[in-house]
């Protein structure tokens, strides 16, 4: 990625080189300051200052606004911030208190219903070049934004999934037109246990209820569904804290963490999977530093996490998604966490294709591999990792390539010979033999059917 600093925690201070545009739907966002007006700065949360080349910042300098673009330089490009964005409305009106995950010092989830009752997702797409905002009107336009990946990683694909029966039992209550929606939803994304979770708790809670009912308790049920989801991404970050502190520890070094893929906030509603024990490990003093996989062919890590950990000010470099092995067999890596879209009741644990091999390359090296994630990732009714569905897509997401050239546009170029056919597979799956342990918001398991049930004794995992 041009202008940035590996491994500095200055990532987003690529903003020297590289424009940032923030981009709201209409209304979405209201200055302070001079009507159309909005400048954002990200920062830190630990940071104290503006300090343009101390702490990790992020400051928008174009704002589009119902299709209005506004230049936000001071005078001479000086970057500094004239004023910031109003706070998004979130489904609850909660508070930022207890909440980390910000953009442009304001808290935002990654979905939320705004004051007119419109379900509005940040466009993932777009980053990390633009910060972006979706409406979601119909569901079909929760069903797109699910195939389309404007929304993606199994916890919030979910919360999407079950917005999305709530906006269908708006439009239209009737049982037909409710299995018509669950059916398009669900064939959105294969590989993911989370949508079918959510679709199957929706159509449970709305078969109970009366159709002029129905609406109401959807997006009740839906607005539960994303607060358990914080509060399971938030618990899974406490007990995966005590597993890097104790390695640091044992270091008494900084500690250097791979991943795989983007299992941030980003990917659930808040918080995140993986990177949640980072975020707490960093903001509790503990010196990390993470090794960011690339994540061919959609590039998630370089993208979506590199992003996360910027803005937050945690250490990071971004790495080709072959140089892991490597570093293990220097002893450069300290421990693996990965998330997961989809674990079997026998532990085995299938996410974005490319982790098991850097699995393979842990257990080679004697590095702690472990999976973070939450009990709507965990399907009761499969014990072999054979049994999961491979989602295929796409050939040209890897014959072909997206980025910002140095013209400032996005542009996506080909790859590979005009001849040559590419096989995309998304997932793959790694054996439970290979994970140290399975990191849950009940706490800390061994990668089993014994150790999922100890934690979960009212489930019952198919014989």
């Amino acid at each position: 990625m041009p202008g940035v600093t590996a491994g500095n925690r200055d990532f987003l201070s690529l903003k020297l080189k590289l424009p940032v545009v923030v981009v709201f739907n209409r209304g979405s966002a209201r200055s302070r300051a001079a009507s159309g007006r909005a400048v954002a700065k990200w920062s830190s949360p630990r940071s104290r200052g503006y300090d343009r080349d101390g702490g990790a910042s992020l400051y928008i300098t174009k704002a589009i606004i119902g299709g209005r673009t506004d230049e936000l330089l001071d005078p001479g490009g000086t970057m500094r911030p004239r004023c910031s964005l109003e706070r998004a409305k979130l489904s609850n009106d909660e508070t930022d208190q207890g909440r980390t995950m910000k953009i442009a010092g304001t808290h935002y989830r990654t979905i939320w219903v705004t004051e007119s009752g419109t379900v509005r997702v940040i466009d993932q797409s777009r980053l990390p070049f633009e910060f972006a905002t979706s409406d979601l009107e119909t569901f079909a336009d929760a069903a797109r934004a699910i195939k389309t990946m404007v929304v993606r990683g199994a916890p919030l694909i979910g919360a999407t999934a079950a917005y999305g029966v709530a906006l269908a039992a708006r439009a239209d209550p009737s049982d037909s037109h409710l299995a018509e929606a669950t059916r398009d939803l669900q064939a959105t994304r294969p590989t993911a246990i989370n949508l079918v979770w959510a679709l199957t708790r929706m159509r449970k809670v709305l078969a109970e209820v009366l159709p002029r009912e129905r609406a109401d308790v959807a997006f009740r049920e839906a607005a539960a569904i994303c607060d358990a989801d914080v509060e399971q991404c938030r618990s899974i970050g406490v007990h995966g804290l005590e597993i890097v502190r104790g390695l640091a520890e044992s270091a008494g070094r900084t500690l250097n963490i791979l991943t795989h893929c983007n299992a941030g906030w980003l990917a659930c509603v808040d918080w995140g999977t993986a990177l949640a024990p980072l975020y707490m490990a960093h903001d509790a003093g503990i010196p990390v530093h993470v090794w960011v996989d690339e994540t061919r062919p959609r590039n998630q890590g370089a993208a979506l996490t590199a992003f996360e950990l910027g803005a937050h000010g945690v250490p990071h470099t971004v790495i080709a998604d072959n140089l892991g092995g490597h570093l293990m067999q220097r002893a450069r890596v300290d421990m693996v966490i990965v998330g997961s879209d989809r674990t079997t009741a026998g532990g085995d644990v299938c996410n974005k294709v490319g982790t098991y091999l850097k699995a393979l390359a842990a257990k080679d090296n004697a590095v702690p591999f472990y999976a973070a994630l939450p009990v709507s990732t965990i399907d009761w009714s499969i014990h072999a990792g054979s049994a999961v569905p491979i989602e295929e897509r796409s050939a040209e997401e890897v014959t072909h390539i997206s980025g910002r050239s140095s013209s400032g546009r996005i542009e996506t170029v080909r790859l590979v010979p005009e001849r040559s056919p590419a096989l995309n597979l998304a997932f793959d799956v790694t054996p439970a033999r290979l994970v140290t342990g399975l990191i849950t918001e009940r706490g800390v398991c061994s990668a089993s059917r014994a150790g999922l049930q100890r934690l979960y004794p009212d489930a019952r995992a198919a014989e």
